[in-house]
């Protein structure tokens, strides 16, 4: 790869603006705004289920908290000890998708998902994501000539990720599937597979897909309310129309903070899967529009982050904070298509907005995994152009 080490060649694409500040900026800003909104979605429910109006946002402020230390010590850890990693994170994604489906599992509405984990439960889909992303980009890049060059190369990963697919199934977590398998393919994609390699794949992950849907009856209701949610807009199709009608309430600017009526008990999931749709009504179209600029930045930033590593000549780094940055973004647009109706109904949360301690702990780290690529590939630069000697890098090695 070539490398392009001078900063002012580094600083183009954002002018005087560096990626660094963008990525904090944006991840505070959605932080704030899903606490804010989580308070005024979650209150009258809290107050019927716990008798406390505040328990929910009182729980995201903890999660936020224990999120932030979480991102902290993310940005001190070495890129290194990743890579060195992956066979341990790879054994670490598979065990928790394995312990979820023995009696340590607990099933809500039908789904088992979480492992309980004192005060809070675990949805171990979310750590599994990440820690097999982290050992495919590591494989990406030990297997470079293979993965490019040969299909058992291509098909290697492929099997680590239907074994992973197989556990989420069962769980089941097709959401989860969808996002995980979907970011892994960008990534090899990125790294220089002929799209060619991918036709059959798409055509299996297709059939598969066809066969999940139409051999479980909820699956397919979803499927048949999506295409007409308003045929039967107080069973199959009820979550959509409540959700769109949020959408019609909020018009332009919306009816104000608090004032939503789909959160009094009509739209369910208003703090967790469907906040999105309380977001534009009591914002209107303009709130929704700056939520999704918010999160339009933060992807272009992971973009640009993994680009300059890869530019860089940290190859692992690079990959890595594809994975990551495609992870946070198709979770977001699955969570959003799903609110406009625009994609079936699957029980995603928006990232760093919606209430979950696991979903939103887990996205810290990856800020804090893409802040540490984008600082040492500034390190690398310095050292480069002579402003920084070795010994100030706490002997890290950059890859």
């Amino acid at each position: 790869m070539q490398s392009t080490l001078t900063l002012p060649a580094q600083t183009r694409w954002f002018g005087n603006i560096q990626p660094l500040a963008v990525l904090v900026i944006t991840s505070i800003a959605l932080l704030i705004i899903g606490i804010v909104m989580i308070s005024s979605a979650s209150m009258d429910m809290a107050v019927a289920v716990t008798g406390n109006g505040y328990h929910y946002v009182i729980r995201q402020l903890i999660f936020a908290v224990m999120g932030c230390m979480l991102a902290l010590i993310a940005v001190n850890v070495p890129m290194a000890w990743w890579e060195r990693s992956g066979w341990l994170l790879l054994g670490i994604g598979l065990l928790v998708l394995m312990l979820v489906l023995t009696p340590l599992g607990r099933t809500v509405n039908g789904s088992t998902r979480w492992i309980p984990f004192g005060l809070f439960n675990v949805q171990v889909s979310e750590v599994a994501k990440l820690c097999l992303i982290a050992y495919l980009a590591g494989y990406v890049v030990r297997r470079r000539d293979e993965l490019l060059n040969t299909w058992a190369g291509f098909l290697k990963p492929l099997v680590v990720l239907g074994m992973a697919s197989a556990l989420l199934v069962i769980q089941p977590d097709f959401g989860a599937t969808v996002v995980l398998v979907t970011a892994a393919a960008g990534m090899i994609f990125l790294s220089g597979v002929r799209l060619s390699r991918f036709v059959p794949l798409i055509a299996t992950l297709v059939v598969i897909g066809a066969v999940l849907i139409l051999t479980q009856p909820y699956r397919l209701k979803r499927v048949v309310s999506y295409l007409d949610p308003w045929k039967d807009q107080f069973d199959t199709g009820y979550q959509l129309t409540q959700s769109l009608i949020a959408f019609g309430r909020g018009e332009w600017a919306g009816v104000g903070l608090g004032n939503s009526i789909q959160k009094l008990f009509f739209l369910p999931e208003a703090h967790t899967d469907f906040i999105f749709a309380i977001i534009a009504e009591e914002f209107g179209l303009l709130g929704s529009l700056l939520v999704l600029g918010l999160f339009t930045a933060l992807v272009v930033t992971g973009f640009v982050i993994a680009r300059r590593a890869e530019k860089a000549g940290m190859p692992f780094g690079a990959c890595f904070a594809y994975g990551i940055t495609l992870l946070i973004g198709l979770q977001a647009g699955i969570n959003m298509g799903v609110s406009t109706g625009l994609l079936p109904t699957k029980g995603l949360t928006l990232p760093l907005v919606s209430y979950g301690g696991s979903s939103l702990m887990i996205n810290c780290v990856c800020i804090g995994i893409l802040a540490r690529i984008e600082m040492e590939r500034l390190d690398k630069a310095k050292q480069a152009t002579g402003k920084i000697s070795p010994r100030k890098q706490g002997g890290a090695r950059y890859d």
